[in-house]
């Protein structure tokens, strides 16, 4: 049902689902991760720009769908908008390009034999054009993620506060204390999903303690640690962001 590859877009990862009409698939929330996708859903070009809170997706059962989900901080450049205008958004392409240009390549798209390959060309070719990630924004999402605090990351990468603050918003949709809680987050919750006892979740990942954990579970997920671990087990395969099972990539879940 679901498949996953890296892209050949630095840090990106191709992904298609397919779940036939009334295969039974139990929804699952989309988590915030600090990424945005290009997708292809069911004959339509969409983007998912970066969550706060958990998405749950409804009517894609017997759907066939397929994505590009963009590193942190880099498909605003390719797309052209600034993440924060696209934040806990999904539209359609159309309104972001040219209606012309979307309906070239929802026709190309529509035909190809390989839809996720078509839609990775997309990617490709817009990379070519917008040049090589902004290596600061990188260095950003590497400081965050193994857990340093914003203040620390801040003056890494050479910039103030307020600096970092809007460069993040138009970087990943939101500023870097809700992108390092996300990364946190996800840390953990990959843990939980590898069979780490909860309390250890928490503290590798960078939480006070379980409870911390819990909490940021329930804000950011909308689930208990119960639950989430529960729906995890039910699947044995691991899902991309846009699906409507809990992932076990890069930096989704």
């Amino acid at each position: 049902m679901y498949d996953e590859r890296a892209s050949r877009l630095d840090g990106a990862v191709v992904w298609t689902r397919s779940v036939p009409a009334g295969g039974g698939s139990v929804p699952y929330p989309v988590l915030p991760d600090g990424c945005m996708d290009l997708l292809w859903i069911g004959g339509t070009l969409l983007v998912a720009g970066p969550d706060t809170q958990a998405y749950a997706p409804q009517g894609i059962d017997g759907l066939y769908c397929a994505g590009v989900r963009f590193a942190p901080g880099t498909a605003p450049a390719l797309l052209g908008v600034p993440a924060h205008e696209l934040r806990d958004r999904r539209v359609e392409l159309a309104d972001l390009w040219s209606p012309a240009e979307a309906r070239r390549l929802t026709a190309r798209l529509a035909s190809a034999a390989d839809p996720a390959e078509a839609l990775e060309a997309v990617a490709l070719r817009r990379a070519a054009t917008a040049g090589p990630p902004d290596p600061l924004l990188r260095a950003v999402v590497d400081g965050l993620n193994a857990g340093r605090t914003v203040a620390a990351t801040a003056e890494a990468v050479g910039l103030g506060a307020r600096q970092l603050h809007r460069r993040s918003l138009d970087a990943f949709g939101y500023g870097p204390k809700t992108l390092a809680r996300v990364l946190r987050l996800q840390r953990a919750l990959a843990l939980v999903r590898a069979g780490e006892p909860y309390a250890e979740a928490a503290l590798a990942a960078g939480c006070a303690d379980q409870a911390h954990l819990a909490r940021e579970t329930r804000d950011l997920a909308g689930l208990t640690l119960g639950a989430y671990a529960a729906l995890a087990n039910a699947y044995a395969a691991p899902a991309n962001s846009e699906t409507s099972q809990p992932s076990g990539s890069r930096t989704t879940a």
